[in-house]
């Protein structure tokens, strides 16, 4: 990772609220001069992150760290911590009673007591290197978004944070805006301020960071580069993020299990996820020959399957990951040759494996595009 020494520490971090706890236990450091973009799925505490690091909000547990001084300690004074952690947020939150430049000039002078003119040449010097000098004695509601964010980007800097923290910068705003913020905050990073900035644009977060956070499970759940993460993630719920994959998971437990409900459920993902018909075919095929022929009648009791479908709207691809008790045994070799034969005509390769774990036995498939009835 790039960067120069610590500037930020968050250890075992946990925020609940009633019926929700976004964030179970994060632990995290961000090095100064790095820009760390956080992505993940809707709900997985992306902002709250920001909001305790920030001390919007107050933590459930754990600690946060602000160059080795402890924010989150009873009686710390969250107007110091302010002065150098800068938030942006997607709604902009300009004052809409003051002009642009007293928008950036109100916390130098406020909290900073810097006199006014210095804050104000300050604030002219920034709004030119944004392309806003025009714009200095305007009021917000004469602004387009694109505009209103740049200027939100310019006050958080007249206060010279040590960190900037993003939320969402360009998701409000109309797509012919969203190329002039990305700039802004690309010269900012580029001028060498650490930020960390959510967002759901992946393009955005692959060009802007030297660094990437997908959360997920109540953590951070994997960390790397741009090239780690966005090229070869190593863990599934960031591939399957990633590639925009659809999941469908179906447990087996029982040798009288539902098997028409599963096929109903195979049925449903693929209308949902609008799947060529000869995929869903193919998966419900798949399914009966695999889980019904070749594994219930070899496993012990009682059987543990997992047959997980992982779909790529934008290939129209679909993979296949079946996991399964009982001792190593690759179906492939099963001897049972019309399901056999069923299944390679289904599939484009398969892979066997034994892992460790309950259900050490693992069969990845690659669905096959068939596009005619199964002679």
């Amino acid at each position: 990772m790039s960067g120069g020494g610590a500037l930020l520490r968050v250890e075992h971090l946990k925020k609940e609220y009633p019926g929700a706890t976004p964030l179970a236990d994060v632990n995290l450091t961000v090095n100064e001069g790095e820009v760390v973009a956080v992505i993940g799925p809707s709900g997985t505490g992306k902002s709250t992150l920001l909001r305790q690091i920030n001390q919007m909000e107050r933590a459930t547990a754990g600690k946060i760290f602000f160059r080795d001084e402890e924010i989150t300690a009873p009686g710390y004074r969250v107007d110091l911590l302010r002065q150098n952690i800068g938030m942006i947020f997607q709604s902009f939150n300009l004052f809409s009673h003051l002009t642009v430049v007293d928008n950036i000039m109100a916390a130098p002078t406020a909290l900073l007591g810097l006199p006014r003119q210095e804050v104000y040449d300050r604030a002219k010097e920034l709004l030119a290197k944004v392309g806003l000098s025009q714009k200095a004695l305007s009021y917000p509601d004469e602004l387009s978004g694109g505009q209103q964010q740049r200027i939100a980007i310019v006050r958080a800097l007249a206060m010279e944070p040590k960190i900037l923290l993003f939320d969402e910068p360009t998701s409000a705003l109309d797509p012919t805006m969203v190329g002039e913020v990305e700039a802004v905050i690309r010269q900012v990073a580029e001028s060498g301020v650490t930020m960390m900035i959510v967002t759901h644009d992946m393009e955005f977060a692959r060009r802007i960071s030297n660094r990437v956070l997908y959360m997920d499970e109540g953590g951070v759940y994997e960390d790397g580069t741009p090239e780690q993460i966005f090229g070869n993630p190593q863990r599934e719920k960031t591939r399957q993020f990633i590639r925009r994959l659809k999941v469908l998971t179906l447990s087996v437990a029982s040798r009288d299990f539902d098997f028409i409900g599963c096929h109903t459920t195979i049925e449903a993902f693929g209308q949902k996820n609008d799947m060529p018909k000869d995929v869903v075919r193919s998966l419900m095929m798949l399914f009966e020959e695999i889980v019904t022929q070749l594994l219930l009648p070899r496993l012990p009791e009682p059987p543990r399957i997992v047959w997980t479908v992982e779909y790529n709207p934008k290939e129209e691809s679909a993979e296949v990951a079946v996991q399964y008790n009982g001792d190593a045994f690759d179906v492939m070799e099963s001897g049972n040759d019309l399901s056999l034969r069923i299944v390679r005509g289904c599939t484009e390769n398969v892979r066997y494996q034994a892992e460790a774990g309950e259900t050490g036995n693992r069969l990845s498939l690659t669905v096959r595009r068939i596009k005619k009835d199964f002679p």
